[in-house]
């Protein structure tokens, strides 16, 4: 059996950009909802809080609204590191979400 090396710094960087693009788009009800069932009501109800941000930004501003978006970025970057060093067995659940959104 084979087994592979996990970089948690990779797949918390590929999940924070996936969330940020999935909670400015179209697809967001049910990717929100797959959120829920797989990370929980913080997670979820961080997602919405991005969601809310990035709605904002794009309202003030088309030079606001890339800002905007890079700094949640950054955020679910730090949110996803410190979720998989906390609970390693998510990371099925983050990789998953993060295909997910490339759907």
């Amino acid at each position: 059996m084979t087994q592979s090396v996990i970089h948690q710094p990779r797949v918390a960087w590929d999940a924070a950009r996936a969330f940020v693009r999935m909670a400015g788009g179209p697809g967001y009800d049910a990717y929100s909802g797959r959120v829920l069932s797989r990370l929980g009501t913080e997670v979820y109800g961080e997602l919405a809080n991005t969601r809310r941000r990035l709605l904002e930004g794009s309202v003030e501003s088309s030079d606001n609204d890339r800002f905007t978006a890079d700094v949640e970025a950054a955020k679910w970057r730090v949110r996803m590191e410190d979720l998989l060093r906390t609970n390693p067995a998510l990371v099925t659940s983050v990789r998953e979400l993060t295909e997910a959104a490339a759907r």
